[in-house]
């Protein structure tokens, strides 16, 4: 089974002393971790502070968000070089809300998941459907045309260092998760698509993420499932105490 990761997306918080002070506490908090890892991505304003925070402890740094050319006129955007230089070993790719609010496609999302590889960053692609596409019944249809696009850039060799994150959108934000039962389908299905492309024994070495209102309550039951490798917390991962109770879940 491959080393479980927990990994906290901060999303549009955190002013520079306020995520480290927060990264202080989860790097504290992480300590006697040996068994999983656990990775922070704060806003792009407060990445050199944090990577600071955590230069010599057991939590890794990650990005929300990169454009795929190194360098060039294109305002207001971060290429791969940046983060890694920053400290980044992770970014965050094709998030839901990067989908809906800011125009990013499935061609846009692969050219970024190529990127990040190129610049020795881990991607973490994340996959999901919407309520209205899961009630129609074209949840799975959905998370494999996401995934084997959002892969088309990423060579063979570049699949040991790539997570994907099952995220339904319908549970961003909402309050609501998906069932264990629900959730670990989805993983199924997404284990298959991975092992149609690779060998048993790499697919199986790739972690999958659960994401979508994961809390203290739900990790236990969620990480119970065989195909659940972590989680991609969001508002949980901004409250030092929740997030490490996250990271500290209980195995069944």
């Amino acid at each position: 089974m491959p080393t479980p990761l927990l990994a906290g997306n901060w999303k549009l918080n955190g002013a520079r002393n306020e995520a480290r002070a927060l990264a202080e506490a989860v790097a504290k908090g992480c300590e006697d971790v040996d068994d999983r890892e656990v990775m922070i991505a704060p806003t792009f304003t407060a990445l050199c502070a944090v990577a600071r925070v955590l230069d010599g402890t057991k939590v890794k740094l990650g990005g929300q968000n990169l454009y795929w050319e190194d360098s060039g006129a294109f305002t207001g955007e971060v290429s791969g070089p940046m983060l890694a230089e920053t400290g980044c070993s992770y970014v965050i790719i094709g998030h839901s809300e990067r989908r809906q609010f800011f125009g990013d496609t499935d061609y846009s999302v692969a050219k970024k998941v190529g990127a990040a590889h190129k610049a020795g960053l881990a991607p973490v692609l994340c996959v999901g459907e919407t309520l209205e596409q899961r009630e129609n019944g074209a949840t799975l249809g959905i998370v494999e045309t996401q995934l084997r696009h959002g892969l088309v850039n990423l060579p063979q060799q570049g699949y040991g260092a790539l997570v994907v994150a099952y995220e339904p959108v319908w549970a961003i934000g909402t309050g609501e998760t998906a069932t264990p039962e629900q959730a670990e389908e989805v993983h199924s299905a997404i284990r298959g698509i991975l092992e149609s492309i690779l060998d048993g024994e790499k697919a199986a070495g790739v972690r999958i993420l659960y994401g979508g209102s994961v809390k203290p309550s739900n990790i236990d039951e969620l990480m119970a499932c065989p195909n659940i490798n972590g989680a991609l917390v969001g508002g949980a991962s901004l409250d030092a105490e929740d997030f490490l109770s996250i990271v500290h879940y209980q195995e069944s």
